[in-house]
Order: C-alpha cells, then sequence, then structure tokens
C-alpha cells in the first residue's frame, strides 16, 4: 500500500492560508478520487478540498478550526500501489511513492493532440476531471459547457463521465449541433456514507444575564469575522467623516431613458452601482493619495484601482467582492462586473480572489433607505464611501433669469477615512470631487 499526501490546493494569486471548517470524513473512511474530504473557508468565501484520489482516509493532520497554509499536508490517504521506502518523520513527502500515487489514480496515455491550458478556464477543475478530459480531448471551451453537481456547480468524476457516455451517443448529432446547446442529463451520483457527526462545541455561558424567554445564539464563522475586523478597523483608524449633497436628477433621467435599451442591447440591467463606481474611479485618479495603505511609518501608494463594493448577503451578513482595475473599464464593462460579482455574492459563489485585492470601498447603505452613513474603514484602506437614498426634494435652482424652487433628485456622500494619514481638506475634496463628477454627468451620453 502506498501513501498519498493531501495538500491544500492554491485557491488564487493572494490566499495564502485556510481555515478547516468541517472534515467531511473520518479516518477509516473509504474516499473516492475527486470526492470531497473536507471543508475550508478563506476570509469570506467557502469551498470544499476534493481528494486526487482512490482510497482510505488514515490521518487527519489539523483539527477543525486550525489555519493550514496553501501547500500544507492536511491528511494521509492510503492507495493501492506498491509503498516506496521512506525516512520516518521526514518532512519532506518521498517523490517516487508520490509519482507512484499518481501512476496508479490513471494509466498514463501517448497523448497525439496538444495539452489543452485548462488554467484558462474560471471554473475549478480537478486534476482528475483534467486528466479525464484531456484523454478524452476535451477542450476547456467544451468542459465549462458541462453541469457539475459539486459545490458550487463544480464538476465532479460523476459528471464528466456521464457526459462522455452521452457524448458517444450523441456522436453524429454533435458534429451538426454546438456543444453549449446539446440536452445533457446529469446521472445522480452513486450515494455516499454520511459523514459522522463532529462533536458540538458547548457554548459558553454568557456575561450577561437571560431573562424569560431570552435565547443564546453564538456567532457564526462569518459573524465573528466581521466582528473582530470591525472592532480591530477602529481601534487602528481615527476615523473622522466628511459629508456633501449631490444633485443626480441628470443621472436619474438618463438611466430612465436609457435602461431598457441597454438591458436589450448588453444583456446587463444597467443600475445607479456602475454609473457611481465610474465617477470614484475617476476621482481617485485625480487623488491618488486616497487610494493608499499604511504599513508602520510607511505609505503604499497603489497603483491599481480596485474598487470594492460592499454586497449584502441573504442571512443578513456583508461581503465585499472587489472590481478590479476600474479605471480601466468603460461604462458597459463596468455593469458587467458589478452585476456578476453581486449576483455570485447573493449564490455564494464568488471566489477567494473575488475579495482580495481592494484598494478603496464603496457601499450603498441607501439600499435600505438610509439617507447617509458613517461606515467603518475596511482595512488596509484608508477610506470609505457610503451612498445615501435617492430622494426627490425641493431645491432652490439658479438661473441667469432667477432662483427658483423646483423638484431635484438628490443624495447624501459619507465618506470616512483613517485620519492619520489623510486629512480634512483632502477627504473632503475627493468626495467633493465625486458629487461634481456625479452632477456633470452628460445627459447627452450615448450607450
Amino acid at each position: 500500500m502506498a501513501k498519498f499526501e493531501l495538500k491544500l490546493p492554491k485557491m488564487g494569486e493572494s490566499v495564502a492560508e485556510a481555515t478547516i471548517t468541517n472534515w467531511l470524513k473520518e479516518v477509516g473512511e473509504t474516499i473516492e478520487a475527486d470526492e470531497a474530504v473536507l471543508e475550508i473557508a478563506t476570509d469570506k468565501v467557502d469551498s470544499e478540498v476534493p481528494s486526487e484520489v482512490d482510497g482510505v482516509l488514515v490521518e487527519k493532520l489539523f483539527e477543525t478550526d486550525d489555519v493550514v497554509q496553501v501547500g500544507q499536508t492536511i491528511a494521509i490517504i492510503e492507495v493501492d500501489g506498491e509503498e516506496e521506502s521512506a525516512q520516518s518523520g521526514s518532512s519532506e513527502p518521498a517523490q517516487p511513492a508520490v509519482e507512484a500515487v499518481e501512476a496508479s489514480v490513471e494509466t498514463a496515455k501517448e497523448l497525439t493532440t496538444p495539452a489543452s491550458d485548462y488554467s484558462a478556464s474560471d471554473r475549478f477543475y480537478s486534476p482528475l476531471v483534467r486528466n479525464i478530459a484531456q484523454e478524452e480531448g476535451i477542450e476547456v471551451e467544451e468542459l465549462d459547457q458541462i453541469s457539475g453537481t459539486g459545490k458550487d456547480g463544480r464538476v465532479t468524476k460523476h459528471d464528466i463521465l456521464a457526459y462522455i457516455e452521452q457524448r458517444s451517443e450523441e456522436k453524429l448529432a454533435s458534429v451538426q449541433q454546438p456543444v453549449a446547446q446539446k440536452a445533457f442529463v446529469q446521472q445522480p451520483e452513486t450515494p455516499k456514507a454520511a459523514p459522522q457527526k463532529q462533536e458540538k462545541k458547548e457554548t459558553p455561558a454568557p456575561g450577561l444575564p437571560l431573562g424569560p424567554g431570552d435565547e443564546l445564539q453564538e456567532l457564526s464563522r462569518m459573524g465573528k469575522l466581521i466582528s473582530h475586523h470591525m472592532v480591530k478597523s477602529v481601534q487602528t483608524s481615527a476615523h473622522v467623516q466628511s459629508f456633501i449633497e449631490a444633485d443626480v436628477t441628470t443621472i436619474w433621467n438618463w438611466r430612465k431613458k436609457h435602461k431598457d435599451a441597454f438591458e436589450k442591447r448588453e444583456g446587463e440591467k444597467l443600475t445607479f452601482t456602475p454609473i457611481f463606481m465610474e465617477a470614484v474611479a475617476k476621482a481617485i485618479k485625480d487623488f491618488p493619495m486616497i487610494n493608499i495603505s499604511l504599513d508602520g511609518d510607511h505609505v503604499i501608494k497603489r497603483k491599481s484601482i480596485n474598487l470594492g463594493m460592499a454586497a449584502a448577503l441573504p442571512d443578513g451578513n456583508l461581503i465585499v467582492p472587489v472590481i478590479k482595475n476600474a479605471d480601466q473599464l468603460n461604462l458597459v464593462g463596468m455593469a458587467t462586473q458589478v452585476n456578476d460579482l453581486a449576483n455570485r455574492a447573493r449564490e455564494g459563489k464568488l471566489k477567494p480572489d473575488d475579495t482580495q485585492g481592494g484598494t478603496y470601498t464603496v457601499t450603498n447603505v441607501g439600499t435600505f433607505g438610509s439617507i447617509m452613513g458613517t461606515p467603518i474603514i475596511n482595512q488596509p484602506q484608508v477610506a470609505i464611501l457610503a451612498l445615501g437614498a435617492i430622494r426627490k426634494v425641493p431645491a432652490v435652482i439658479e438661473t441667469p433669469s432667477g432662483d427658483f424652487i423646483g423638484i431635484r433628485y438628490k443624495m447624501f456622500l459619507s465618506h470616512s477615512y483613517d485620519h492619520r494619514v489623510v486629512n480634512g481638506a483632502l477627504g473632503g475634496q475627493f468626495v467633493q470631487r465625486v458629487a461634481q463628477y456625479l452632477e456633470g454627468f452628460d445627459e447627452n451620453r450615448s450607450i
């Protein structure tokens, strides 16, 4: 028998570690290749770690709630094959043993076609699925069309084998039809043994007394992360706020005029958010010292403008997906990014990299009817902007022939910034510039 080391896979360029949240398999249980062994969580995104081999779990090297670095061995799986000699207690895995395991997983074949670059896909594919696809000549475009039954739509071994079987039966029809239009019926996976229940941790007694009918609930994992993150931010940064009111009547009327045509042409809904994000990105280019981080006594000036977009989850928690290089996007690109990240956030399908690398954050408190807010800075950034609700209000309108009262659409912009490095002049000028871009929106702009 040989032993295979299950390592924590790389989950994104900026993700270095993850927390084990739940073991789905116990020592002694049989594991199929591509079957999930445990669940992990990064800062805010949950995912599963599948096995690359068939075998039996013989050792768990970490427990629930342990933090594991990318590349660390988290479990040992015993597989069929010859045991290679290795020094006891060696910290490095024996390379011949790993090669023997890989050879036992699948039979090596001489490929007559160039290897497909499955890393070009946005979806995650396990090594086993990639190898099966390579052997069957399935290109990445075709692989992306297969519906997955794993977590977050992940393609499992059963999915791709079922697809290959059906593709063989429909070979003649597939010559005339593009892959994306094929009718593909998923075959149910073989029932798996239910994982053993983890022992429930006892909730410590509260420090406050409980009254009649009171209910004691433990914070969720994400709730604990958010709580810690917010307290740390308040303890780290000297928060100060500036407020300004912006007249967005032109934007309101322009969007109302073009939103149906925009959706018909682009297949995307045109909300106010991408318009606001565009204005923020422009203002950051005018005031780059808002786009910084403070590291001890040094300031890091960020070259990329990566806008965090606070989004509410169905459970009431917030998550902040990031629009990368927002200053390089036109309105269509911005709308696409905003809608994609918001939809995947609500569906719990964000990838670890989607929430990393933000340099400035925008939160829309107006979604819930609030006219303004005083948001807490998302560390290690130095500022955050809250967008209030758009209200129809009476306002004084100045004209060459005199002033008069009219109905206008207005909103408050609330800017929180770190007074250690952002003084009142910079903080106030920045939010004023955002308002100027919004009020100066071109009503004749085409879509």
